[in-house]
């Protein structure tokens, strides 16, 4: 018989995302409602391995759901990849009892937590926290909806102002390894092109397509770039295309963190309400090490060792869809 968890602690790790309170926020209380104990674990792995551990209440988690970042703080944290760090961080929650952890954050995290339930007696569920969707196993992750929706409110702005002048905009959004905030935010505001990671980026036809509209004297244009697309950024697109066509008036708009934080949409704050809560019940029912994701609308559970092994994949479906709309 799985051992009862009594005591859970939980943790973001890894970027921030809007929602991410309103996660701690359920699994505080739901854990509470279940006569647990709720402990706050500061700054991710950091404070697990510092002992950065404090009991919540209920009131510890109000006036939160509405706030972006993470009231337990981030960070990325270089000894819990060790194997003293790892012990380290097991005997600080074994001396409070913490037979159960929570952790919010994205594919590092999760492979951080598959490495100690390997390694300890600690069960681990993970819930994505993450703006880049970039997770197998969930239709949407906690914070992907109001990164997404702060773009589309930019690059809306933009195109104003692009339109007025008569311009090319190049408008770079996060994205290290994946391009769903490019793939969706490009589609939603009508970008010319959209360049992301997981498709190579055929410059030669953006140069081709580009001087087709200039001689059809069609100057206002948007190029929507995922900031780990293949040529680098948009400073590195924009090079090229002033190299090659000179007369064409380039301009370059880097979004950055903007995108991470602000308060989060409501769709974040119900996901993440639902997710939060289902990591307790998947502790209630002996569900341990998965990772709590939802497809289709409904809960699903994946367990953590096959959920660090795969990747989200933009299907072929979309990228037809940007080629037709964008014509």
């Amino acid at each position: 018989m799985k051992k009862r968890v009594t005591k859970i602690g939980v943790l973001t790790s890894g970027g921030d995302a809007p929602g991410m309170n309103a996660c701690i926020r359920a699994v505080v209380r739901t854990g509470i409602y279940h006569g647990m104990d709720v402990f706050g674990i500061m700054r991710g792995y950091t404070g697990m391995v510092e002992n950065d551990i404090f009991k919540m209440e209920s009131r510890s988690v109000a006036n939160i759901i509405q706030r972006g970042g993470t009231v337990l703080k981030t960070s990325r944290c270089k000894d819990f990849f060790t194997p003293e760090g790892r012990k380290k961080a097991y005997e600080n929650l074994t001396g409070l009892g913490i037979n159960g952890l929570v952790i919010i954050g994205g594919d590092g995290s999760f492979r951080g937590a598959q490495t100690f339930s390997n390694e300890y007696d600690i069960p681990c569920i993970g819930l994505p926290g993450t703006i880049d969707k970039d997770i197998a196993g969930t239709d949407f992750t906690i914070g992907f909806d109001t990164a997404v929706n702060t773009a589309v409110e930019a690059i809306d702005k933009i195109r104003d102002t692009a339109d007025a002048h008569d311009r090319l905009f190049i408008i770079e959004v996060m994205g290290r390894d994946a391009g769903y905030i490019a793939l969706h935010s490009g589609i939603s505001t009508g970008a010319e092109n959209i360049l992301i990671p997981e498709r190579k980026t055929d410059i030669e036809e953006i140069i081709k397509q580009l001087a087709e509209k200039e001689r059809r004297h069609k100057l206002v244009n948007l190029i929507v770039v995922a900031e780990g697309d293949e040529f680098g950024g948009a400073d590195y697109v924009a090079k090229i295309i002033k190299e090659r066509l000179p007369m064409q008036e380039v301009r370059v708009c880097i979004l950055g963190h903007i995108q991470r934080g602000g308060s989060p949409s409501c769709f974040d704050r119900l996901i993440a309400s639902r997710m939060g809560y289902s990591a307790v019940e998947c502790f209630m029912e002996g569900r341990y090490n998965v990772f709590v994701g939802m497809v289709n609308n409904r809960m699903h559970f994946t367990p953590l060792n096959e959920a660090v092994k795969k990747k989200q994949r933009i299907s072929e479906e979309w990228m037809k869809i940007v080629k037709i709309l964008a014509s």
